[in-house]
């Protein structure tokens, strides 16, 4: 991090760049911190694996967005960027060392330390120089059987243009030397739908002895069956990242989803951001890659093989439990429990507020609410929103099931959820194939909040069931990321999540909800009322606090109320898993903030946002995290716990044994530092997500 020398004097507007930090630098941090989990010697050896490919694909989503956004700033000439105002070329020579730093180290990690760890549990990923004889031939046929006919080399030459080199792609640079003597190059792209990591030998189900070799060290060897009567001279690995921000010139656009559509077959074609090499590539193949990708040497970078280390993913489906976390048995909720055999998801919901938290909560309650919702005939419509949903969704085939049932149902799809544009356009298209009311959002906003509503006919008249949550509907990443969601059939619940529904699917100019907050109407406005309110109360002498736990905070607004919040004695707990603007431990600024940050085996997701109101507690729990676009530029919903045993839940089991974590938790320090938080002597170990998911 770059720190000012000294602190300025407290001045009145906190406009001094020194006062936040970088949103860029405060990403790459979060990269640190994943993989130092990798690093860490406690983890089970495959989810350390699992941690480095996370930081991988993590860096490949910061080359294509938020550098290639920096390159595009410098391009036009601008010279502010951030809280900090750190000029966009100035940062872009700040984060190079960092992102050095972060691929070097995860290399080293998995070739010092990793691999000769797998190995001694019998988990081996070798070079394919040292297989020995018996394990070439058993590689080769591999070949020949499953490689071999999906490879496709193209050369350069006078005759042929440079080949396109597609974003995300791991190839080989060829040089060949034909009869004449001439030399040629070829790019042979290792198409992605392989086995990334080659078993080599019959795979046996639980076997202890396993090796592994990569694929390009495989289809390197075998270079000779694809150029028959050609010398194969060299070959390297290279890697490729572009570019791939898409801009959607919505109010010209006739078609949004073809947009959309069009947009993401573009981003295989976005500038290239950033060239991976191996250290071992040539100078003069080099070049060649340089000036046909029209790529700087400040967009080069030479690290040890192997490339692409998020392919690592792959080793999660190693048949070899002893070397991974043991599962959770995801629980019931207890309202659900109690329920007879005669009763429904409606009757729990009817007798009160229903909490998850997943993943130590099952999500399938969720999908079965779904479910009976589309199967009862009592139920007569179902909106919902969709931003992430995955594939081979039981949501969307629930939604599906209420269509073809004769229900009304509505689906407001977000085809602009950053890189699940494909799956949702193609659920988008499904469901409109089968009559669903299918609205693909608002101009200039995005439509982030995630709620479902049930329309029922009962014997006392309409009742609205509601679905609000702080995560996604999709039942795979239900079971990887910590999210709280809450069934309620709370009447002005319903009547807001109805209006948030005509707003989003109509002409709704009405904009005052009763107990949801909606971003962009009213959320930002009242989350500063109820920071002000713990000002207020620390100024009447009484007790003030709030803990805030996000994904990220990074609204200077926000931040500068947290900062006079601090100044006149509120306790300020928060719980930020990735960028923080916020600078701890100044003196007369942010003496009373503490962050805190938990990386583990769950991505650390829900926002809950509590408040200490002089004892009359509040707090929200829901989609937006505390940055410009979720409070200004996108359609978010917070909801009330009014139920004072939930509330108490959250407060004392949720966000206590978040803040006393001493074995996950890392302690954001005023120079931009992250420490690892450790128990002192005496002192009792406590892993927050193990605590949560014994109950």
């Amino acid at each position: 991090m770059t720190v000012a020398a000294k602190p300025p004097s407290v001045p009145e507007d906190l406009a001094d760049p020194y006062f936040y930090l970088d949103r860029e630098l405060s990403l790459l941090a979060f990269q640190r911190r994943v993989l130092e989990e990798g690093q860490d010697p406690s983890n089970r050896l495959l989810e350390r694996a699992k941690f480095l490919a996370i930081v991988s694909s993590n860096l490949n989503e910061f080359f294509m967005v938020r550098v290639a956004g920096l390159l595009d700033q410098v391009e036009a000439g601008l010279w502010e960027t951030g809280h900090g105002e750190i000029p966009p070329a100035e940062l872009l020579r700040l984060i190079r060392p960092e992102v050095e730093e972060l691929m070097s180290a995860s290399r080293t990690c998995l070739l010092d330390d990793l691999m000769p760890a797998l190995a001694e549990q019998g988990v081996h990923i070798a070079e394919y120089e040292d297989l020995n004889p018996q394990q070439r031939a058993s590689a080769d046929a591999h070949f020949v059987d499953k490689i071999f006919p999906v490879l496709t080399p193209l050369a350069f030459d006078p005759g042929r243009p440079f080949p396109h080199i597609s974003n995300l792609s791991l190839n080989l640079a060829i040089v060949i030397r034909h009869r004449d003597g001439s030399e040629r190059f070829a790019r042979l792209k290792i198409p992605s739908t392989l086995d990334q990591l080659v078993r080599i030998g019959p795979a046996k189900s639980g076997a202890r002895e396993q090796t592994y070799v990569w694929v390009e060290q495989v289809i390197a060897a075998n270079l000779p069956l694809l150029f028959p009567g050609l010398e194969v001279l060299d070959a390297h690995p290279f890697h490729v990242t572009r570019d791939a921000e898409m801009a959607i010139q919505e109010i010209e656009a006739d078609d949004l989803l073809e947009t959309v559509a069009e947009g993401v077959r573009r981003r295989r074609f976005g500038s290239v951001v950033r060239l991976s090499v191996t250290d071992r590539m040539p100078v003069g193949i080099l070049r060649i890659l340089e000036q046909n990708l029209e790529v700087s040497s400040d967009e080069l970078y030479r690290v040890h093989s192997p490339l692409a280390l998020n392919r690592l993913m792959s080793l999660a489906s190693i048949d070899r439990p002893d070397l991974k976390d043991p599962p959770i048995v995801p629980r019931i909720p207890a309202p659900l429990r109690a329920l007879d055999k005669d009763e429904d998801v409606f009757t729990a919901v009817s007798r009160g507020d229903v909490l998850f938290h997943h993943p130590y909560d099952s999500f399938q309650p969720v999908v079965d609410f779904l479910r009976q919702a589309a199967a009862d005939p009592k139920v007569l419509a179902i909106k919902m929103t969709l931003y992430r949903v995955g594939r081979n969704s039981p949501v969307v085939q629930a939604l599906l099931d209420a269509q073809e049932n004769g229900k009304q149902v509505a689906v407001l799809v977000e085809l602009k959820a950053r890189f699940d544009e494909e799956s949702n356009i193609e659920w988008a298209r499904k469901l409109e194939n089968a009559g669903v009311h299918v609205v693909y959002g608002l101009i200039g906003l995005k439509i982030h909040c995630k709620v479902a509503l049930v329309v029922r006919q009962e014997a006392d008249g309409i009742r609205r069931y509601v679905h609000l949550s702080t995560g996604n509907y999709n039942a795979v990443t239900a079971g990887l990321y910590t999210d709280i969601g809450m069934l309620t059939c709370d009447d002005e619940i319903g009547a807001d999540a109805t209006q948030v529904f005509n707003y989003l699917t109509g002409y709704a100019d009405e904009h005052h909800y009763k107990k949801l907050l909606v971003a962009p109407v009213g959320l930002r406005k009242r989350m500063a009322e109820m920071i002000q309110r713990e000002i207020d109360h620390a100024a009447a002498g009484r007790e003030a606090r709030l803990i805030l736990k996000t994904n990220g905070l990074f609204d200077k607004e926000i931040v500068r109320l947290l900062y006079r919040a601090s100044q006149a004695g509120v306790q300020c707990d928060l719980l930020v898993r990735g960028v923080c603007a916020v600078r701890p431990g100044i003196a007369g600024i942010s003496d009373n903030i503490r962050v805190v940050s938990i990386v583990g085996r769950f991505l650390e997701h829900s926002r809950i946002y509590y408040f200490l109101n002089g004892g009359d507690e509040e707090m929200y729990l829901g989609s937006a995290d505390l940055m410009p676009r979720n409070l200004s530029l996108r359609v978010e919903t917070l909801f009330p716990i009014q139920d004072e045993s939930i509330l108490r839940r959250l407060r004392d089991v949720v966000l206590d044994t978040y803040l006393q974590d001493n074995v996950k938790g890392r302690i954001l320090l005023s120079d931009g530092e992250y420490v690892r938080l450790t128990a002192a002597e005496g002192e009792e170990s406590v892993e927050s997500q193990v605590v949560l998911a014994s109950g």
